[in-house]
């Protein structure tokens, strides 16, 4: 997906737009290598086709790069999330659709997945509040759909032990095929019993 030679530059007030295009570039690179590592900055600016320090105007440094890329790795969960449950109007429906659009993206967008939950910070690690954590309103539709579905009143505890589930479902039953894990159908009807 590089882009062969040189690209044209962007008209005046069109900043925002190679900021998209940067991001892009290194979500190609992880979707291309399956590995966070092959995002470095002159990477990025040769999938992008623009010389490298093009890339400080708009992030201060690969880890902002790559933080931009688990943001918009969320942002693409949770439009997943919402798609799935348009229209759908039975509670325990909205819930289970929800479950199947979760392990869906996981396993059609493996290696954004994988970067999103699994990110390595170079550097110290910075101390991060629930509302600066990019998937909290993937979470909160999550919480939501337990509360409206039912459960035992606690509907946060619920939608974490879900969430959990859910997450441990999809890394390990890639991480360790040989495993006989139960068709998805089945472990989703098992986690959502309680909700029908």
């Amino acid at each position: 997906m590089s882009i062969e030679g040189q690209r044209a530059r962007n008209r005046r007030g069109e900043g925002g737009r190679l900021r998209e295009e940067i991001v892009t570039a290194a979500t190609a690179l992880l979707e291309e290598t399956g590995s966070e590592d092959a995002i470095t900055l002159r990477g990025v600016a040769r999938q992008a086709g623009i010389a490298a320090p093009s890339i400080y105007a708009h992030f201060a440094d690969r880890d902002a790069v790559v933080d931009a890329v688990v943001a918009r790795a969320f942002a693409e969960l949770d439009a997943a999330l919402a798609a799935a449950v348009e229209g759908v109007d039975d509670p325990a429906a909205r819930l289970r659709a929800l479950c199947v659009a979760y392990l869906a993206f996981a396993e059609e967008r493996p290696h954004r997945y994988r970067v999103a939950f699994e990110r390595r910070r170079s550097g110290p690690a910075k101390t991060r509040t629930m509302e600066d954590l990019s998937g909290v309103q993937a979470f909160g539709r999550l919480v939501t759909a337990v509360a409206e579905a039912g459960g035992d009143g606690s509907p946060e505890l619920d939608a974490t032990a879900l969430w959990v589930a859910l997450h441990g479902y999809a890394v390990l039953s890639v991480g360790v095929p040989a495993f006989p894990w139960p068709a998805r159908q089945r472990m989703l009807d098992r986690l959502l019993a309680r909700f029908a």
